[in-house]
């Protein structure tokens, strides 16, 4: 594969598993280095980085709380310190919680916007600087196919996916003309170990097997009737990261297997 992103420096929060993780691997494989950024053990950690530096780049970890402003600012200050620079911010970290609003409970509210919403203003606001002295920058938000519709019982994640095309809009305006792009990507069901969990559930609730439980699952989900696959998200954000991504900004670009379409 060629380097595309060679010398460059990623920053992708939520990356030590599912889709993060397969952004990172992505990105690595294009020549970025890397900044990990999850809740991890140390050892899950460690062979996450000998796999990602096998590629010939180099990586850091931080375990930053998110919810936690001067915990982020801690983690680009390490980054500066380490890459001299930030290039491209992928702001996936997401915290999910259900219930019906006049139950929800007000820390998972509080919790649910300071990782899905204020932690992505934070990154985005202490690596812009960097990014416009470098004259390049690529900033991702990933959001979600509810970022365009609602759902019962999960008031927190609804509402801070669709307050990160907002975010996304206006802070692309402000760099248009600086080489810099801002875009959400808005992805449909991926499997990932929250959802395996589910169906693994569903399996078990109703002693069906688990490729039956699996297509009751995304039976109300994408009309293509299969998991968002999450490499295909990751090469997604890989061509926004490219030069030939440089004119798309201020996006919001489903992919979710023409969910939002029917």
């Amino acid at each position: 594969m060629s380097t595309p992103l060679a010398g460059r420096t990623a920053l992708i929060t939520g990356s030590t598993q599912g889709l993060g993780l397969a952004i990172a691997r992505r990105l690595a494989a294009a020549g970025a280095n890397i900044v990990l950024s999850g809740l991890a053990e140390p050892g899950a950690v460690a062979m996450i980085q000998r796999e990602l530096e096998a590629h010939g780049i180099r990586t850091l970890y931080s375990d930053a709380d998110l919810s936690r402003s001067k915990d982020i600012a801690r983690m680009v200050e390490m980054a500066l310190a380490a890459f001299g620079t930030v290039d491209i911010v992928i702001n996936n970290a997401v915290v999910r919680h259900e219930a019906p609003v006049e139950t929800f409970a007000e820390d998972a509210w509080d919790k649910g916007l300071a990782v899905n919403l204020s932690a992505a203003f934070h990154a985005i606001r202490l690596t812009l600087p960097a990014m416009r002295k470098n004259g390049w920058g690529r900033i991702i938000n990933i959001g979600s196919v509810f970022s365009f519709a609602g759902a019962a019982n999960r008031v927190a994640y609804v509402t801070t996916k669709t307050a990160l095309l907002g975010l996304t809009r206006a802070v692309a305006l402000e760099t248009a003309g600086a080489d810099i792009t801002v875009n959400c990507i808005c992805p449909g069901t991926a499997e990932t170990p929250i959802h395996a969990a589910r169906i693994d559930a569903i399996a078990a609730a109703e002693g069906i097997a688990r490729q039956e439980a699996e297509r009751r699952f995304l039976s109300t989900k994408q009309p293509t009737g299969r998991f968002i696959g999450a490499e295909g998200v990751a090469g997604l954000i890989a061509f926004l990261c490219s030069e030939e991504g440089r004119d798309i900004t201020g996006a919001a670009l489903p992919i979710d297997g023409g969910w939002t379409a029917s």
